[in-house]
């Protein structure tokens, strides 16, 4: 039986044209700063987005508890939504790297606002946390791949800069959320002080992320990386992956945005389903009528069937899109919703 793995777009395999360039990339030892291949991918991800520098990591918890641990002190306050990654998916990274607590906000499908994150900055008094660090997340993945726009970021880049607030990105899948928005990489950039980008999801590399900054900043970054245990020695040919998914696999992004988006309106018609987030890149929420059908018993006729989700909650079921999964795929995957009762 074919498997269809909608959990996430992490469970992409390299293609034959990502492992030959794999294969045949040259490497040094990184922690000595003498891999070619590292040294190429960080230079043209920076460049890519107007940085000055940039950091070759294992994963994206890496590179955003890296980014909050330089940007904080010991009892300082971030700001994040409640949906965010770094408070919910980052095993408690942020008090147990940085000492610093989160403070939740309740924003608009997981996307922040000028006006509530003003509201919830500490004044400077001895008994309050001191405010130092916003933290956004493009696209959302518990908010349904909802994203920022740049109209949308830039006022909040210019309340954390008057009020001397370091600005985060998150952007596991930004990606995503620029090839929906149209908007440029460059652009994106200049309103972060350090970004954190993703090679294993959409793009379809193995492993890896990158944090992009200043060049002090990525300077205390990559001490902090070798404390947290991320040193890499001959890693290039896990790089070289990375620029392959950079050059290549960006625009077919696409691709997953209209297959996801056709999986939501075929479940918006069924019986069983009480509701679907809306659909605005590759990933897919929603909610089960538990009175017809359970989670566990909707997940289990999709595993039945050679389907694979992620379940968000007792009765709420997540898809994700990718680029191992196709047309046939999608209409398979239809095909089996369809039939469940």
């Amino acid at each position: 039986m074919q498997i269809i793995d909608l959990r996430s777009d992490t469970v992409t395999k390299p293609s034959k044209a990502m492992l030959d360039v794999m294969f045949s990339a040259e490497v040094g030892d990184d922690v000595f700063k003498e891999d070619p291949t590292i040294i190429e991918l960080e230079n043209y991800s920076a460049k890519l987005f107007s940085k000055e520098a940039a950091l070759f990591c294992p994963s994206g918890t890496m590179t955003n508890q890296i980014a909050i641990k330089v940007h904080t002190q010991p009892g300082d306050e971030l700001l994040c939504d409640v949906n965010s990654h770094i408070y919910n998916y980052e095993g408690g990274g942020i008090s147990f790297n940085s000492g610093v607590q989160a403070k939740l906000l309740q924003g608009y499908e997981g996307r922040l606002s000028p006006q509530l994150i003003e509201q919830n900055i500490n004044l400077d008094f001895d008994w309050l946390t001191r405010t130092s660090l916003v933290s956004l997340e493009n696209t959302v993945n518990k908010a349904g791949g909802s994203y920022y726009t740049i109209e949308q970021i830039k006022p909040i880049a210019e309340l954390c800069k008057k009020n001397n607030l370091k600005l985060h990105l998150d952007g596991a899948r930004i990606f995503n959320a620029l090839v929906e928005s149209n908007e440029s990489t460059q652009e994106t950039g200049k309103y972060f002080d350090s970004i954190s980008i993703c090679l294993s999801k959409g793009l379809g590399a193995p492993i890896g992320s990158l944090l992009l900054g200043e060049k002090e900043f990525i300077k205390k970054a990559r001490k902090v990386r070798k404390i947290f245990g991320g040193g890499m020695r001959q890693a290039g040919i896990l790089a070289a992956a990375g620029l392959y998914a950079l050059k290549n696999n960006v625009s077919r992004l696409k691709e997953d945005h209209a297959r996801a988006k056709k999986i939501g309106q075929e479940l918006s018609k069924l019986p069983y389903v009480e509701s679907v987030l809306p659909v605005y890149t590759n990933i897919v929420i929603f909610n089960l009528r538990s009175q017809i059908i359970t989670g566990e018993a909707f997940e289990k006729k999709l595993s039945d069937n050679g389907i694979k989700v992620s379940m968000f909650g007792k009765h709420t079921v997540r898809m994700v899109t990718h680029l191992d999964f196709d047309d046939a795929m999608l209409m398979k995957t239809i095909e089996v919703l369809m039939r469940i009762s």
